[in-house]
């Protein structure tokens, strides 16, 4: 008992949430099993994977040693920045595959779009916990501004996915910020509304051609349905035990695309089967839930608001990949997180677990 004691007063003063920590390192532990047979085995791959989560992990533990009133001091300041490079994506950008996402630094390339992930819900915290809560109309159109901004940029890149996921972690500080269910369903008509203009003067071809996928894949198996239809065999054919690990023949045969990246899922459903796809849902549960507890215990409106956010946007993740690979929702490029192959993303996130854990740990402080 005393040597538990002293275990949880030394991530404590290391500003680490041991509860969190573990299941992260548990989640991550499964990723790296799943991407080696995903990736036919490929050690290269892996080494680079094993570089990224190390670094995710660095910046999460250095994040965890920010006290929430200095994120909250300098949301602004990282707002503005992230703007200002997202400008320079439009116009100086590097464009990969007909996407201009990137900004060429010389040593690496860098996706501003990634960090508006946590800058957009830390300007929005910081902005309404200065203000009245809930917020009034005024404060409450300049949110949506503020919000508008960098989703339109992002989404002229084109981005769907990452658009999607900003807007949805600056709405998740909205909504818990305490406005009306009359607003919140005057929203979610707006956003209907919205789709019209957007299918047509926003969406380029192949992002409609995705939706419509979606809806029939059996109309083009051979082309655009191609990936959602292996997809769904690999996924069906895991059964309730799996194959096997390294046994998948939709991903091993090569007939799975991206299967080490947006696909990882169906992968991980054909080796594993509906009994690791409970486990899997369960750790990312664990998690959640974790995040949810910290969030209610949170000091400050900032830091409630905020940590509502990163909590509900890694679900968002979670949803959004298994619906995509399930068929149910568009292909939009979303990663399952902390699984899928991917450096930034996977950066992004562990760095608002690192938010979280500094919400819960400095809470503690103050508390004292």
């Amino acid at each position: 008992m005393a040597s538990q004691t002293s275990q949880q007063g030394l991530f404590f003063r290391l500003h680490i949430d041991f509860s969190l920590l573990m299941g992260l390192i548990i989640l991550v532990i499964i990723g790296q099993i799943i991407l080696y047979s995903a990736s036919g085995e490929n050690m290269a791959l892996m080494q680079r994977q094993g570089i990224r989560l190390g670094i995710a992990f660095i910046v999460m533990f250095t994040l965890a040693q920010i006290s929430p009133d200095s994120l909250c001091r300098w949301s602004p300041v990282i707002f503005i920045i992230g703007i200002v490079m997202l400008i320079a994506v439009l116009l100086v950008g590097t464009k990969v595959l007909g996407a201009q996402r990137w900004l060429n630094l010389g040593l690496f390339r860098f996706q501003p779009s990634e960090m508006m992930k946590l800058a957009v819900p830390m300007m929005l915290a910081w902005f309404l916990a200065g203000n009245n809560i809930p917020p009034t109309k005024k404060y409450l159109f300049l949110a949506i501004v503020l919000l508008l901004i960098p989703v339109l940029l992002i989404a002229k890149q084109p981005d769907l996915g990452t658009s999607l996921l900003v807007s949805s972690a600056g709405l998740f500080v909205i909504f818990m910020s305490g406005i009306s269910w009359k607003i919140i369903f005057s929203f979610i008509i707006a956003g209907i509304t919205f789709t019209i203009p957007m299918w047509f003067f926003l969406m380029r071809d192949y992002q409609r051609q995705r939706v419509l996928t979606m809806l029939d894949p059996e109309s083009d198996p051979l082309g655009s349905g191609y990936h959602i239809i292996q997809s769904k065999i690999a996924i069906g054919s895991g059964g309730g035990f799996g194959k096997g690990w390294l046994n998948g023949t939709q991903s091993h045969l090569e007939f799975l695309p991206e299967r080490h990246t947006d696909f990882i899922f169906s992968v991980f459903a054909e080796e594993f089967g509906f009994s690791g796809i409970l486990i899997l849902l369960m750790i990312y549960l664990w998690i959640i839930l974790r995040g949810i507890y910290i969030t209610t215990q949170a000091h400050g409106t900032f830091s409630r608001l905020l940590g509502s956010s990163i909590i509900l946007t890694f679900l968002t993740y979670i949803f959004v990949n298994i619906g995509m690979v399930s068929g149910i929702l568009p292909v939009v490029g979303v990663p399952l997180p902390l699984v899928s192959y991917g450096g930034t993303s996977i950066v992004t996130i562990m760095a608002g677990f690192g938010i979280l854990m500094s919400i819960h740990t400095h809470r503690k402080l103050l508390a004292h």
